[in-house]
């Protein structure tokens, strides 16, 4: 049997392999189908289950209901308590996010050879972009398709080009994208080439075994070595794997968690937490533009990424947007039955706060305080947003800040947003997509959780393949750097260095 539904575990369960994989998304998948093409017996556990496109929900509450962790409700801790974003289904986030796909930045990869050289020779520049060139072509990855691309994809690109700002239609792993704006609820269509159908389906190909439905609790390790892992089903079996070497691929929050409950508390385990936090702006336009339908995340402004801001058109669902939008009772009502001429824009910003993962009564808690720069960067962010939006013809925006204009159709509102808006991140809507470091790879084991071969410093056997290794963040969707250090992750864990596919 090649996958397993933990939902029917009602008694233990004990298997045995070469290699156990803890996660199933864009880390786990990619680790899985380069370990099993190697030849290793393979196993991946995920706590979610597994769905079909005929099972995914057309409202977007169903579906944070039911493939997102903590109903999408998770949140950090601080003075400005943000929420963050994570599937918990086979194939982790990949299913439902907006499948944009970004390389590794060269001046990324280059910061972090530069903080630790160790890293230049475990992670070689020639051969990350070799994997990610196989990775791309088995995901499709290619340009936004302007013909389903969208008034709302197509408005950010006028908008951008009134502002002489650099921007392209976002590069996606799609095949025969329809244009249905349904993405986060999970393609109906099947049209994402997400990791579940396509590099996890190739590690089951090659006779890696799935076991859904399952939760880790502890890693299990003795004499410093990692011997397996244990688990409950959702059907209330206990779950033990056994196995020679154990990858953890679980995400930036809940792989530090893992190694904390596991007592395996060594170097900065946890510390180190950083994220985009995005802020977004609501703008009405005097024609129908139906932000749920066409590419759900389309065509992105890439101009100020030296800044630190990424933007990007967003899609969700009538009542999602609808919920975006300020005002009560009849001025609410309005706005709502105006709903099709309004679209929310975000930015992705590349922040220089750092949190900390804890456990507290076996739960994963995180305690996260933007800095001032990072509120500047925010308010730069919706002045161009609004900026671009009026460009591209808004009658006006719609802020979304508190103590800051409601609606506007003047520039210099915007600018002075940017200039004397305020200072706490209390004041703005914002919410976390991308989470790295909390494991980070370091050669001293007083600033790395793993080493450069991604294994942990202190126990032997045990590696971490997701983006909680990464240094810092990247200012850009990571999907496809994580998997492609996930594949040399595994190269290493089944005995190989890094080369060429």
């Amino acid at each position: 049997m090649r996958r397993i539904d933990g939902r029917a575990v009602t008694l233990p369960l004990d298997l045995r392999c070469d290699v156990v994989i803890v996660g199933s998304g864009p880390a786990g998948a990619a680790a899985a189908r380069e370990a099993a093409r190697r030849g290793a017996d393979v196993v991946v556990v995920e706590a979610g289950r597994f769905f079909e496109p005929s099972d995914f929900p057309p409202s977007a509450f169903d579906a944070m209901a039911s493939m997102y962790r903590d109903l999408s409700a998770s949140v950090v801790i601080g003075p400005a308590p943000l929420p963050y974003v994570q599937g918990r289904m086979v194939g982790g986030s990949s299913p439902i996010n907006g499948a944009i796909c970004w390389r590794l930045p060269r001046d990324v990869h280059a910061a972090w050879v530069a903080a630790d050289g160790a890293l230049a020779e475990a992670l070689p520049w020639s051969t990350l972009e070799a994997v990610t060139d196989d990775l791309e072509a088995r995901l499709g990855v290619a340009p936004t398709d302007g013909a389903v691309a969208g008034p709302k994809n197509r408005l950010m690109a006028i908008g951008a080009e009134a502002l002489g700002l650099a921007h392209r239609p976002i590069r996606r792993n799609v095949v025969g994208c329809e244009g249905l704006g349904r993405c986060l609820q999970g393609c109906p269509k099947g049209r994402k080439a997400s990791v579940d159908v396509t590099l996890l389906a190739d590690a089951e190909a090659a006779g890696a075994r799935v076991l859904s439905s399952v939760e880790v609790r502890v890693v299990e390790h003795h004499r410093g070595r990692a011997v397996g892992v244990r688990g409950r089903a959702d059907g209330g079996g206990d779950v033990t794997v056994t196995a020679d070497r154990v990858i953890l691929a679980a995400s930036a929050v809940q792989t530090p968690a893992l190694l904390i409950s596991s007592g395996l508390r060594q170097g900065p385990v946890g510390h180190n937490f950083q994220c985009h936090p995005g802020v977004s702006m609501a703008g009405r336009f005097p024609q129908p533009v139906r932000m749920w339908e066409g590419a759900t995340q389309g065509h992105e402004v890439i101009g100020l990424r030296h800044e630190g801001l990424k933007f990007e058109t967003l899609g969700f669902g009538p009542a999602i947007l609808a919920a975006r939008l300020p005002g009560a009772g009849r001025a609410l009502a309005a706005r709502v039955a105006d709903l099709d001429h309004h679209l929310d824009w975000g930015v992705a910003v590349k922040a220089e706060a750092r949190g900390r993962v804890r456990v507290w009564r076996g739960r994963p808690i995180v305690t996260y305080r933007p800095t001032r720069g990072d509120v500047a960067r925010f308010r730069r962010g919706l002045r161009v947003l609004g900026e671009m939006m009026l460009a591209a013809g808004a009658d006006h925006v719609l802020p979304g800040v508190r103590g800051g204009p409601v609606q506007t159709d003047r520039p210099a509102d915007l600018r002075a947003l940017e200039r004397d808006g305020p200072r706490s991140a209390r004041a703005f809507t914002a919410a976390i997509t991308h989470m790295f470091g909390t494991c980070a790879m370091a050669s001293d084991p007083r600033r790395g959780v793993v080493r450069p071969d991604f294994r942990h410093h202190a126990v032997d056997g045990l590696y971490v393949a997701d983006s909680s290794v990464f240094p810092t963040n990247t200012g850009v969707n990571p999907q496809i750097p994580i998997m492609a250090l996930a594949t040399l992750c595994a190269r290493r864990a089944t005995g190989s260095a890094p080369e060429t596919p």
